[in-house]
């Protein structure tokens, strides 16, 4: 029972951390907009519009933590420690999270996001690279995909409930002799600080470094950075290929969270089928990601890999589709459900198969460093996809869809061509023969 299923113990109890902490910070994104549309928070736009500066407060997450991964990852190699730069980002994730229950203005809420972002770049590279040396090469698949659905269940279930936990306000608690009243927004506030707050006392408890030896890397973190092969025999760096793979993939998710008006007026539907069919990437990863790490470990990861970027071209592109097409009578907005499914299975043969391919490739005391190209690179993709959406929509519906499907075609020839396998995978794909 030590490695249930061939994953470390210490990674579930990391897994169930990032969960709780994910419950919280995906509550924001509901929770923000509601919050910036209400009359609790107001501020000078300098002629902005209201829109936009939702979406500059909910993308600056992105925008700030990926650049700043680099540093945190690379930090965390020359030190040899984890565990305390993950306590560190969940203190300010959670401090950060309560202030919003102080903010007024505009400018607090894009501040305190800052902050956030920053405490991101500290969590999300040593939580992947802890998750890597606790692994083994026989097992890293595995533990890489259990780790990601955890994860990925805490963002799930956020969204889903922020709006009922917004709108079940004002609430009365009763203290002595008097009561307190507290604003749904609040509410929502105080429970985001919450679950960093228990995601911050699992890891203190739970959580101990691996003995790894503190690495003395020569230059800055960019140093490690390495776009083109060393080696010679292929163009770009196998980690840096991968990246870029991430980075098309999560684009081409992205796309769709910016389109949710025009989504709805295309194919008639009410918001309540569009939250359904975002949350169906969701269920395809939480659903898939473990079982698919797992068999990475048996068969090798770039198979998956390939199939996977395959796999993202036409279920991206067919989304931008669904409304032109005669689709005999079935519902245009199940078909938009399942192309979106389809895409999070996509998804799962990705992005943790490249997390553990990447892991295969580290150097023991460079994990932290390699591993934040990944990360980096799909938060990246999460933050600049809305914002392609939102400018190549002007040119036709389908004109995004189509923009990020060519981008998984060229993603499919850099796997091909710039990628392979670090161990000689145990068994055969049924049909295919070892891929390396």
């Amino acid at each position: 029972m030590r490695n249930l299923l061939g994953v470390n113990p210490q990674v579930l109890a990391l897994a169930l951390a990032r969960m709780s902490e994910s419950v919280g910070n995906s509550f924001l994104i509901v929770v923000l907009p509601l919050f910036i549309a209400s009359e609790f928070v107001t501020g000078t736009t300098f002629g902005l519009t209201e829109v936009f500066i939702t979406g500059l407060v909910l993308s600056i997450f992105g925008f700030v933590n990926s650049p700043l991964q680099p540093f945190t990852g690379r930090l965390s190699d020359r030190t040899g420690k984890r565990k305390i730069y993950v306590l560190f980002g969940l203190v300010l994730i959670a401090v950060a999270s309560f202030a919003y229950s102080l903010a007024s203005t505009y400018w607090h809420l894009i501040v305190l996001r800052v902050f956030q972002g920053v405490a991101g770049a500290f969590i999300i590279p040593t939580t992947v690279a802890l998750v890597n040396d606790l692994a083994t090469d026989e097992n890293r698949g595995g533990n890489m995909g259990t780790y990601n659905t955890f994860r990925l269940v805490g963002f799930g279930v956020g969204p889903i409930a922020a709006g009922g936990v917004v709108a079940a306000g004002p609430y009365s608690i009763p203290l002595g002799a008097t009561t307190l009243s507290v604003t749904g927004f609040d509410a929502a506030f105080y429970f985001a600080a919450s679950t960093a707050t228990l995601a911050f006392v699992l890891v203190l408890g739970l959580i101990r470094d691996p003995d790894i030896e503190p690495s003395e890397p020569e230059g800055s973190a960019l140093d490690s950075f390495q776009v083109f092969d060393r080696t010679g025999t292929q163009l770009f760096d196998p980690v840096f290929a991968l990246g870029i793979v991430s980075f098309f993939m999560a684009v081409g998710i992205a796309v769709f969270a910016t389109l949710g008006d025009i989504v709805n007026t295309e194919l008639n539907q009410g918001p309540e089928m569009f939250g359904l069919q975002f949350a169906a990437f969701v269920l395809a990863q939480i659903f898939l990601q473990a079982p698919i790490g797992r068999a990475t470990d048996f068969y090798g990861r770039k198979a998956f890999i390939v199939a996977g970027t395959i796999l993202l071209v036409p279920t991206t592109l067919v989304q931008g589709l669904i409304p032109d097409l005669a689709l005999g009578g079935l519902s245009d907005s199940w078909v938009m459900f399942t192309a979106r499914f389809l895409q999070g299975v996509a998804g799962a043969m990705v992005f943790a198969p490249a997390l553990a391919l990447a892991g295969d490739i580290a150097p023991d005391d460079e994990s932290g460093s390699t591993l934040s190209v990944l990360t980096m690179a799909f938060g990246f993709g999460v933050a600049a996809g809305p914002l392609l959406a939102g400018i190549l929509v002007a040119w036709g519906f389908v004109v995004p869809f189509a923009f990020a499907a060519a981008l998984a075609g060229i993603g499919v020839a850099v796997v091909l061509t710039q990628v392979d396998e670090v161990n000689t995978p145990r068994r055969a794909v049924p049909l295919v023969g070892k891929v390396t």
